[in-house]
């Protein structure tokens, strides 16, 4: 590999490994009034829906419960409903605003399964385009980003 592609710069990254695990940013989250600061697209009764501020791709959004939950059955009724109007909205969302061609949905339930927030349960909706696999996450174990993520919010929050 030639020396000028050796290392990829990525500094966002230390603000994920500096977080202070015991935050709580989804209940931040939650009782903001400040959406931008936070990343908050979308607020409705029992839900909002979040930028995720470690994406894994351009437009990777959150749909949460205001109330923290750790699993399917102890959310409400309309809750569950909420969260999923919540992903059918992202969908539109982010069809119009990055022009995802498809999506990646679910819930990543405790800590074995991957949630970085077990005790507070979220839906992911992940945009994805035909062709975006490529080798920069294989080969660079980088994730290359587009936009920066205030600058999306901004278009998201308009749309």
């Amino acid at each position: 590999m030639p020396e000028s592609l050796a290392a990829i710069w990525a500094p966002w990254r230390v603000e994920y490994f500096s977080l202070d695990k015991s935050r709580d940013f989804l209940t931040e989250a939650a009782q903001t009034s400040d959406d931008r600061a936070h990343l908050v697209v979308r607020r409705r009764k029992e839900t909002f829906l979040i930028m995720n501020r470690f994406p894994y791709t351009v437009g990777h959004l959150m749909a949460v419960p205001y109330r923290k939950v750790a699993d399917i059955a102890d959310l409400t009724d309309g809750e569950r409903l909420e969260l999923w109007d919540q992903a059918a909205f992202a969908q539109n969302l982010l069809r119009k605003v990055v022009r995802a061609e498809g999506f990646n949905i679910g819930l990543n339930l405790g800590k074995a399964a991957g949630a970085g927030v077990a005790d507070h349960l979220h839906l992911h909706i992940v945009p994805r385009w035909e062709g975006d696999n490529n080798f920069m996450p294989v080969l660079g174990g980088v994730r290359v980003m587009a936009e920066a993520l205030d600058a999306l919010w901004v278009k998201l929050a308009a749309e």
